[in-house]
């Protein structure tokens, strides 16, 4: 694993994922994209487009909003981290009484660079994201040819091996 101090050495390129299944979810998503990249420590590349997507593992809830956007940052990945759950709490979401319940803004690092980091309170990439096709999803409309830098397949053939028949994703914007 790197030192702390070299994820300072020169801006890195991160990947990360935006939700909302609460109020009007869109502009949530763009919300939360917009006070990160208004921090000043991180510059959008690319956006994917939005997708409504039905919820998965906790079903009984409103489907989302989702989608995925690449940022170049000179903020180590705890600082990034830090800031999103800043973000988030600023953005009006609680402390989760149900885990992988309803949220106003959801906001989850996927990739940063090709680290892969597991700590307490930080894993990258995102430990789910192979099996989430409304990740992979939006993830390809950036960029199919992106590693999983741990399964050292392509965002593009994790999705096609996903089941065809679960997670409906609906192209919304």
């Amino acid at each position: 694993m790197q030192c702390l101090k070299d994820f300072h050495l020169h801006p890195h390129t991160a990947l990360l994922s935006v939700g909302s299944n609460m109020g009007d979810k869109l502009l949530n998503c763009r919300k939360g994209i917009d006070a990160l990249t208004a921090t000043g420590n991180c510059t959008l590349i690319k956006r994917s487009r939005f997708y409504q997507t039905e919820p998965v593992d906790f079903k009984d809830q409103a489907w989302f909003v989702n989608g995925v956007f690449q940022i170049r940052t000179d903020l180590s990945p705890w600082k990034l981290f830090e800031e999103i759950k800043r973000i988030e709490r600023d953005a009006g979401r609680k402390s989760q009484t149900i885990r992988y319940g309803p949220r106003i803004l959801d906001l989850d690092i996927l990739l940063y660079d090709d680290q892969v980091i597991e700590t307490e309170t930080l894993t990258i990439p995102h430990p789910r994201m192979h099996k989430r096709r409304f990740v992979l999803k939006p993830v390809c409309d950036i960029d199919p040819d992106i590693n999983h830098p741990v399964f050292k397949r392509t965002m593009g053939q994790l999705l096609e091996g996903l089941d065809k028949t679960s997670q409906e994703v609906i192209l919304i914007s």
